[in-house]
């Protein structure tokens, strides 16, 4: 409706204003105001009229492109709130059954682990509910403050190597971003076997990359990590900033995946 209004408004100002003038000219002020002098007043008269209305205009549009932004922003939020809350429900419904089972089964080994991987992911789920753009921290800060606690609940070594200027990204980018670390760290803590992971996040002048990699088992050469879900999501998420994706073996062993604004000429050493 403000756009249209806007439209609106341009398409008629400089009707209105030399339509205008030139009516009033040549009806009550054609004896006072010669030809030449009123073609002087009108250009001078519609520039004038033209530089506030376009200061107007322009300010009124980066309001209108502001509070979209913030509403795209808190959309990406809450969406992204939603989906933890939903994995969380998900996970602990699950953990819950197989502990069941095992309790029947007399297998108390089993169900002693699966009550610390379901204290885990409880964890892990509050911390992450808690690392969303709304606590007003940078991105920078945010991923190094969950890194720490990750690092401490599972007992895997980071190393880690993020530089990210504050307000680089949007905040939905943010979100989808460290969706996309959280994603990656939660396949390693599942599946890596890990005992170290390297992280590098950088800002260059043609764009950013993300490099993570592990010292785990690695992917199986059958393995179509497409299929898997945290792999998938990682790749959605990818697509929704514009990033590249890749994920491949490491010659040392283990597991990398990489990401970057652009196509990339060389992988991270």
């Amino acid at each position: 409706m403000a756009y249209r209004k806007l439209k609106w408004y341009t398409i008629l100002l400089a009707p209105l204003i030399i339509g205008g003038f030139e009516f009033m000219r040549h009806t009550f002020l054609l004896q006072y105001i010669p030809m030449a002098t009123g073609n002087y007043y009108i250009t001078f008269l519609t520039f004038i009229l033209s530089y506030f209305y376009a200061t107007w205009m322009f300010r009124s549009i980066e309001r209108i492109n502001r509070r979209l932004t913030e509403e795209q922003s808190r959309r990406a939020v809450y969406e992204e709130r939603e989906r933890l809350a939903g994995e969380l429900h998900d996970s602990i419904a699950q953990t819950l059954f197989y502990l069941n089972v095992k309790l029947q089964q007399g297998q108390m080994e089993e169900a002693r682990f699966a009550v610390s991987d379901m204290d885990q992911q409880v964890r892990q789920a509050i911390f992450n509910l808690r690392s969303l753009p709304e606590e007003g921290v940078s991105l920078k800060q945010r991923l190094s403050k969950w890194l720490k606690e990750w690092s401490t609940l599972t007992g895997i070594e980071i190393i880690p190597e993020i530089d990210i200027p504050p307000a680089y990204f949007s905040s939905g980018d943010e979100v989808q971003l460290f969706g996309i670390v959280q994603e990656a760290f939660t396949n390693i803590r599942k599946h890596a076997g890990a005992k170290k992971v390297q992280i590098i996040f950088t800002i260059l002048a043609d764009g950013w990359r993300l490099w993570i990699a592990d010292d785990g088992i690695g992917m199986m050469v059958d393995m179509n990590p497409t299929k898997k879900y945290g792999i998938s999501m990682i790749k959605q998420r990818a697509a929704a900033i514009g990033a590249t994706f890749d994920i491949c073996n490491r010659e040392k062993g283990g597991l990398e995946i990489c990401l970057a604004s652009h196509a990339r000429e060389s992988k991270f050493g």
